[in-house]
């Protein structure tokens, strides 16, 4: 997203994710699983008492008054990113530093010092894993590729530090009702006499009745998913589902403590379009349960889609980027279940070895049977 699009006049303070430690001052960092800060430095921790944060409850945001650019001044903030060169990522950075690896694909970046200007999260998913939890289930996600090359299997084991991100997201709901029309299809069968190698052989040939129907659907969406980032394959960010949705907090900067954010690259209009091809998908499907019989016919689905709403959410991501012979790998780790997608790298010199040890399985296994003939 450029600063240069965004629509909103009223400029928003930007956000300083930093917690000093009040025993020594050092930066304190959110503890997965704790619910809680700690200093790495001195040991001191704080509670996260979930009582005490006014943001409330997670509120959705209207999608049409988003569109005509009337959101509340309160509800957009300005941030300071940094576009990776490679791979377009957009990191959130404070202000004091000045040059970052790439989490995504371990490209070394300079920062600039241009703010960006982002409709604000409502919501987030805290991290339950920490680090070395999502470096072991990467480590044993590598050992079982068996083609994978030695030194990318080594890399999870050296210890690498792995980057916690929070990757954003938008949530939408809609209220919807359709009228389709369309055929409903009822099988029946008839024997039928055939000729086969010169003989009259009888066969149950399947047909279908076909009648004209028509009818109305309607259904409630709630948080349909949709990635809003164009850094890592879609592939892979699907692979990490399901997410715990319900378990959603309303979003708060300590959960960022010692993590990093990616801003959105998938505007919320696109969003949303992705969004309403799922929705027509699951009506599509209900048409059709509706419709019934054996098979259907879908001619044309009208839908009137009423009370739409979204958010921003963010999502829990452990990420590793790993240039072996001169290929980035990217690994991903969910930061609630483990779950880990990511390239599959392939050994040329293991295939070639399994194919050799194949063929000489095969020859022996050939020269068996040979002499026992």
């Amino acid at each position: 997203m450029s600063d240069t699009t965004a629509p909103y006049d009223t400029p928003a303070p930007v956000e300083e994710h930093r917690f000093p430690c009040d025993q020594c001052g050092a930066d304190m960092r959110f503890d997965p699983g704790e619910n809680r800060l700690i200093c790495d430095h001195c040991g001191n921790t704080q509670a996260l008492s979930a009582g005490d944060y006014r943001g409330g409850a997670i509120r959705e945001l209207d999608f049409r008054a988003a569109l005509d650019n009337q959101l509340p001044d309160a509800e957009i903030e300005e941030i300071r990113v940094v576009s990776c060169p490679n791979c377009g990522a957009q990191i959130e950075i404070d202000q004091t530093a000045h040059a970052i690896e790439c989490p995504f694909c371990a490209t070394p970046v300079v920062t600039d010092t241009g703010l960006h200007r982002y409709i604000k999260p409502k919501g987030l998913l805290p991290f339950a894993l920490d680090e070395r939890e999502a470096r072991n289930n990467l480590t044993n996600w590598l050992g079982s590729l068996w083609f994978a090359p030695n030194g990318v299997k080594q890399y999870a084991r050296k210890g690498r530090a792995m980057n916690g991100i929070y990757v954003p997201y938008w949530t939408f709901d809609a209220d919807t009702k359709s009228q389709y029309r369309g055929e409903r299809g009822t099988d029946y069968y008839e024997t039928k006499t055939v000729m086969r190698d010169g003989k009259r052989t009888q066969v149950r040939v399947r047909k279908t009745r076909w009648r004209n129907t028509s009818g109305r659907v309607a259904r409630f969406f709630d948080d349909v998913l949709v990635l809003a980032s164009k850094s890592l394959p879609k592939r892979y960010t699907d692979g990490l589902e399901p997410w715990d949705l319900a378990a959603l907090e309303p979003y708060r900067p300590e959960y960022l403590a010692g993590f990093r954010a990616e801003g959105y690259q998938v505007e919320l209009d696109q969003g949303y379009g992705e969004a309403r091809a799922h929705m027509d998908r699951v009506i599509l499907r209900d048409v059709k349960f509706d419709i019934g019989g054996d098979r259907q016919r879908v001619h044309g689905i009208n839908t009137q889609i009423s009370d739409v709403t979204f958010k921003h959410i963010l999502l829990p991501v452990w990420m590793a980027a790993y240039k072996y012979r001169g290929k980035t790998y990217r690994f991903v780790v969910n930061g609630r279940t483990g779950r880990v997608q990511g390239e599959r790298p392939y050994s040329a010199i293991k295939i070639a070895m399994a194919v050799i040890f194949g063929l000489i399985i095969a020859g022996i296994a050939g020269y068996v049977i040979a002499n026992s003939q």
